[in-house]
């Protein structure tokens, strides 16, 4: 990355608020090609001005930078095999907190799995397992469904989730699993047509749990059952683990949605780009 002084950065900015928008182009082309180090100038730039145009110019410039670096982390954890569930939720997550710190993000979810751990009973069936984690997860720490704002950007947050203990299917769902596989327990995340669910899938057991439900306990024929009310012909998917991947793209369409409903073209375009990452087009 090429660096400059701060009397060029100066200057570079000052030309922000040219009325000749082939140099104003320019400009920005040659402050976004810094990259994600010179945001912290720009802030204080932000900061410094009294012109609303100069701000506005800096706040998008700022947007895009830090645009940029989700895209080229979430690449990064597509290109590592997805591995990290809480990694790639961190960084959909950045798209509205840009600033949020994975180590934070992280002992937010330590805690959490602390708290179950200590009320955590191994040798008891896999239903009493799961009874346990419910009572933990819903009861004492009281996760629950946000059904009031059902489609607000906050439930695709992991940490507004954290923060409020409220969510959609699949970010409970998240939490849920994140908890779980630290507890080395074999559950995992199941794509149901309108509705995320876990399953505990083991060589003697296979339950299927509903976290928007407070961990409601299900079997195989409910889910066909289910799938038979929605006139949706049974495929192996719908019963099947899916991967941190799939989790990370049902993510994002959920927050295409969100945006939509408030109105929010730009976002929904930058959304779909990050979708595209994860799920480039077939040709």
């Amino acid at each position: 990355m090429e660096k400059l002084t701060e009397n060029e950065l100066n200057a570079l900015v000052s030309l922000l608020d040219d009325t000749d928008r082939e140099v104003k182009d320019h400009v920005r082309d040659k402050i976004i090609s810094l990259g994600n180090n010179v945001i912290p100038f720009l802030e204080k730039k932000w900061e410094s001005s009294f012109n609303p145009d100069v701000q506005k110019e800096i706040e998008e410039l700022v947007h895009q930078l830090q645009f940029d670096l989700l895209k080229e982390r979430l690449e990064q954890w597509k290109a590592g095999g997805g591995k990290d569930l809480l990694k790639g939720l961190w960084i959909i997550n950045t798209y509205q907190y840009p600033d949020l710190e994975f180590e934070t993000l992280n002992a937010e979810m330590n805690q959490i799995y602390f708290e179950v751990w200590t009320g955590f009973n191994s040798d008891v069936s896999p239903y009493d397992q799961i009874r346990l984690i419910n009572s933990i997860l819903f009861s004492q720490l009281r996760f629950s469904a946000n059904t009031k704002n059902f489609h607000s950007p906050g439930n695709s947050m992991i940490s507004n989730v954290l923060d409020t203990r409220r969510g959609n299917p699949i970010s409970l769902c998240s939490v849920y699993y994140l908890v779980a596989q630290k507890l080395g327990l074999p559950v995992y995340g199941v794509n149901l047509p309108n509705l995320f669910v876990l399953t505990y899938k083991a060589p003697d057991a296979a339950i299927y749990i509903n976290a928007f439900n407070k961990g409601l306990i299900f079997s195989r024929q409910d889910v066909n059952n289910y799938l038979e009310h929605l006139k949706i012909s049974p495929k192996d998917e719908f019963f099947e683990p899916c991967t941190h991947l799939d989790i990370a793209k049902r993510t994002l369409r959920n927050l295409i949605v969100a945006f939509d409903k408030l109105g929010e073209p730009e976002k929904v375009d930058e959304i779909r780009q990050l979708l595209l990452i994860l799920e480039p087009p077939v040709i």
